[in-house]
């Protein structure tokens, strides 16, 4: 679909329930809340569906959109939701085969919803609902424009990451034209750290891994270490990006260990890797300098694989 074929599927229907995915970061809650915000500015009735992974960093800015346990929908909305499998935790079976529309911006989308919005260019999906709710009521509330810098700004490392395109900086130059607090969301998310995400991040750096001659950085975030530094969500914010940083370095793996024993992958990389066949292979996906997968192993066997994979591409 194209934006304005999406937003005649929008203007045809009522009843909305908006789905971000599991982990959710900036990115598909800002779409989300930005979204439901715009739909009923359009007369439309909308909330945001429930999400258990839902950090505190982002609830005081958009809490207000989730729908209550007893709200009934009539139609299912997905923002930046590339697979099935990336579904919020509890809402699997509910979602599966009955989304109406899908707004994504990631390549490797398995187009699993009825409609698909898709444009693989944009460095955030806040780009793409950027112009859904310009196409719909012709301009931004401040509210909106939070929400959408939030998004982009988020999804672009506060727009450092090579994804970032001319447009980008167009869309939140108009969120900044629109009312959005640019300088309080850049304290609140990019310039604040807890004193436990500053021993996390000594500990990330202490133990980093190389391979390939530095190439290759890996990080190992076993269960104990992160229960060691009593980190929560919030704490674990863009780790991703952190082992990038270091000179030499073209690809970076962050795996993390989670409760089920099953591995979190989260890999970043510059033009010489492609992010998200290393992770294809491994049934996850994104982005070509951003993806990521769960593999059902050990945190040290899926950095065994997943090195191995690397190089490979690399």
């Amino acid at each position: 679909m194209t934006v304005k074929e999406a937003v005649a599927w929008l203007f045809a229907r009522d009843g909305f329930i908006i789905a971000t995915h599991k982990r959710p970061d900036g990115d598909t809650l800002g779409c989300a809340s930005a979204l439901a915000s715009a739909l009923r500015r359009a007369g439309k009735t909308a909330w945001v569906m429930e999400n258990a992974d839902v950090t505190d960093r982002y609830i005081g800015y958009m809490g207000k959109y989730f729908a209550p346990a007893d709200y009934k929908y009539e139609n299912i909305v997905a923002v930046d939701i590339a697979a099935p499998g990336l579904f919020p935790v509890g809402h699997e079976k509910e979602l599966e085969g009955n989304v109406g529309l899908c707004i994504d911006h990631h390549p490797s989308n398995s187009m699993y919803a009825e409609n698909t919005c898709l444009d693989g260019t944009c460095a955030a999906c806040g780009e793409i609902i950027y112009d859904v709710i310009m196409e719909m009521n012709g301009d931004i509330t401040p509210e909106e424009a939070d929400y959408l810098y939030i998004a982009i700004s988020t999804d672009t490392g506060c727009f450092s990451y090579a994804n970032v395109t001319d447009r980008t900086f167009l869309c939140a130059s108009m969120c900044f034209k629109a009312g959005a607090g640019i300088h309080r969301i850049n304290k609140d998310i990019f310039r604040t750290k807890t004193r436990n995400r500053i021993d996390l991040e000594a500990k990330i750096f202490s133990g980093m891994e190389f391979y390939e001659d530095g190439r290759v950085a890996v990080v190992l975030l076993p269960k104990s270490l992160l229960d060691g530094c009593r980190v929560d969500e919030n704490d674990l914010e863009d780790i991703a990006a952190l082992p990038g940083i270091v000179e030499g370095v073209e690809a970076s793996l962050i795996i993390r260990e989670l409760d089920d024993g099953k591995a979190k992958v989260s890999m970043r990389s510059g033009e010489t890797v492609n992010s998200s066949a290393v992770c294809q292979v491994f049934g996850g996906g994104g982005h070509a300098m951003a993806a990521g997968c769960t593999l059902d192993m050990s945190i040290y066997e899926a950095r065994d694989a997943l090195v191995k994979e690397t190089i490979k591409v690399l």
